[in-house]
């Protein structure tokens, strides 16, 4: 009987390093294979997204953050804010910068030394994005017209990459937004702007704003990433099916499901019927 086990475990261990070898062989003719039966290898429908968990606070000595989990993709995002003086062309507003990290703990494609490609990437384009969508009124972030407003800097940190990292970092950081909050500042004698750690009452300096608020935000801007295949439309592609899948698609809409954006890189011409 044991040994009628023993043979049972060994067949089916042998079955599934066959099954692997040949993922790993034939990536592209295992992922048709199932797609055919309408399904992905890990299980899920072609227009299935994964589970989305996001938690707030992640940071403490953020302004703002944010840890959001898109299946096994997790991102984190602090954001700080620092006094800047504006520019002559929007005296009145603040800005936003954003920069995108990949350390090679993310990623086994990621290497010591060699920053990875598409961080740079990905930076501009969310910068963009939350400029560009209207979510943020930078006249928010002014403090003094013409003369000290916010900088909100947003470190994006990819803790595992598994696919669809810009909705993953998106995601973040609307999130970490919406966790920020605008702190007491005041001006020096000298003239200088800086934050008060503490209550009103713990500084003799006049207060440019009397209380702790929350941004207002608008036209928030979500994005849907697909793996496009022939007939195939696979949304939220995993990193395994991002890599055997030469085109996809980002769009991004907002709130009022206007269209803020479509993104398209390489593979070949898509049609917006196919997209649609």
């Amino acid at each position: 009987m044991a040994t009628e086990t023993e043979a049972t475990a060994a067949g089916g261990l042998a079955g599934e390093m066959e099954v692997e070898a040949y993922r790993r062989l034939f990536s592209l003719a295992f992922l048709e294979r199932h797609l055919h039966e309408s399904v992905r290898p890990d299980a899920r429908r072609p227009d299935g997204a994964r589970p989305t968990t996001v938690a707030l606070g992640a940071v403490s000595s953020a302004h703002g953050s944010a840890l959001v989990r898109l299946g096994d993709t997790a991102i984190l995002v602090s954001i700080k804010l620092e006094v800047m003086s504006p520019s002559s062309e929007t005296p009145d507003e603040g800005s936003v910068a954003v920069e995108f990290h990949m350390p090679p703990i993310c990623s086994p494609l990621v290497r010591p030394g060699r920053p990875a490609e598409v961080a740079p990437v990905i930076s501009k384009a969310l910068e963009d994005i939350l400029v560009s969508s209207g979510m943020l009124n930078l006249k928010e972030l002014c403090l003094i017209s013409g003369k000290a407003s916010w900088l909100a800097y947003l470190d994006v940190y990819c803790l595992n990459a598994d696919g669809s990292l810009f909705d993953a970092a998106l995601i973040s950081a609307v999130a970490a937004f919406t966790h920020l909050e605008i702190p007491l500042v005041s001006v020096g004698d000298d003239g200088r702007v800086f934050t008060v750690g503490g209550n009103e009452g713990k500084t003799k300096y006049e207060l440019v704003n009397r209380e702790k608020r929350k941004l207002t935000l608008t036209n928030i801007p979500f994005s849907l990433t697909c793996a496009l295949h022939k007939d195939s439309v696979l949304v939220d592609p995993t990193a395994e099916e991002e890599s055997i899948i030469e085109t996809s698609v980002t769009v991004v809409l907002d709130s009022s499901d206007q269209i803020v954006s479509i993104h398209k890189p390489g593979g070949v011409v898509t049609s917006m019927a196919t997209i649609k």
